[in-house]
């Protein structure tokens, strides 16, 4: 990366577009100056998002289904090379684009020309209410903030047609609950992959989980810490370097990679505290808080403590208590 070409002025200008909400109301990408500004530093942070989350999706054992791969909202394009990087472009028939943007999907088309010689790659894959089935995988990008109601539900009827869907978003209350709306208005349709352990309801939306949302945490390279020009976009941006939460979610036509029973899926970070630590831990049979005491499982709670949980267990558990637990 050189640092010496960021537009930290245009990023300020971006930034502001984002928090007080008025991105979403028209194109903000003013300059290829903004793009690139922005795919080095915004977009790292969700591209390191993504790598979280097909890093699972390698570990479930889940692979793309041969076809097309359409990158709908693209931006700068971090979603796809994301996705390209980890599975390669063997599989890929071509590339297609789509974003309300002219500029944006012009940037992102030559990014992807330069760094996938030979793959075929397209503008344009039809806005969200085009409804003919396509095969091949839709990715979709922290979109949610910037749509109405009634354009994530064509969005969601949309996603529908294709083989695979992966949707990435901010780990927010309001991101989790919309994704497990369009989790629940698909999954009729398609199999749900992950974040889930299961096909069942989400057992977030059961009574008295109202203050619990569906958000994990991927980690940042460790070079982003001792590099003093992430700092500098850390204190511009007002963000934690540290911390990137992210709510996701994965559906594909196919059947869904087995899991073993009693699979469980850790939902946001553990609460430690000094005999026991609580996770909250989501299963077919829903969402609930169990405990993991530093008596029965010592190595368990050391690991806990040094910020270490995978989210993806197996637990045996009686009422509350976690009695024995491991990577899935």
């Amino acid at each position: 990366m050189n640092w010496k070409t960021i537009d930290w002025k245009s990023l300020e200008h971006l930034r502001a577009g984002f928090l007080d909400g008025t991105a979403g109301k028209g194109d903000y990408w003013k300059s290829e100056s903004d793009l690139a500004s922005y795919d080095a530093t915004f977009a790292q942070r969700i591209g390191w998002k993504w790598d979280y989350v097909l890093a699972e999706l390698q570990r479930r054992g889940w692979s793309p289904a041969p076809g097309a791969l359409f990158d709908w909202g693209c931006g700068s394009g971090i979603a796809h090379r994301a996705f390209l990087d980890h599975f390669g472009v063997s599989g890929v028939s071509e590339l297609r684009l789509w974003d309300r943007s002219a500029l944006a999907m012009r940037f992102a088309e030559r990014r992807a020309k330069e760094k996938y010689p030979g793959l075929k790659v397209a503008a344009g894959i039809g806005a969200p209410e085009a409804g003919a089935p396509m095969s091949g995988t839709l990715l979709i990008s922290h979109v949610l903030t910037e749509l109405q109601p009634a354009e994530i539900e064509a969005l969601a009827d949309f996603a529908a047609t294709l083989t695979s869907v992966i949707w990435v978003e901010p780990g927010t209350y309001e991101a989790s609950l919309t994704l497990i709306a369009v989790r629940e208005r698909l999954r009729e349709k398609l199999n749900v992959i992950a974040p889930c352990t299961h096909q069942a309801r989400c057992g977030i939306l059961a009574p008295g989980n109202e203050s619990h949302w569906c958000h994990h945490f991927a980690s940042p390279p460790p070079e982003v810490f001792t590099d003093g020009n992430w700092a500098k976009f850390g204190e511009l941006a007002g963000v934690d370097l540290r911390s990137l939460p992210l709510s996701f979610l994965v559906l594909d036509r196919r059947p869904a990679p087995p899991v073993p029973a009693n699979a469980v899926r850790v939902i946001g970070r553990p609460r430690i505290f000094k005999p026991h630590a609580l996770m909250l831990g989501c299963d077919e049979s829903g969402v609930a808080e169990k405990r993991l005491t530093k008596r029965r499982s010592p190595e368990d709670f050391r690991q806990l403590k040094r910020g270490d949980c995978d989210p993806l267990q197996v637990w045996r558990y009686e009422k509350d208590e976690i009695i024995e637990s491991r990577s899935l």
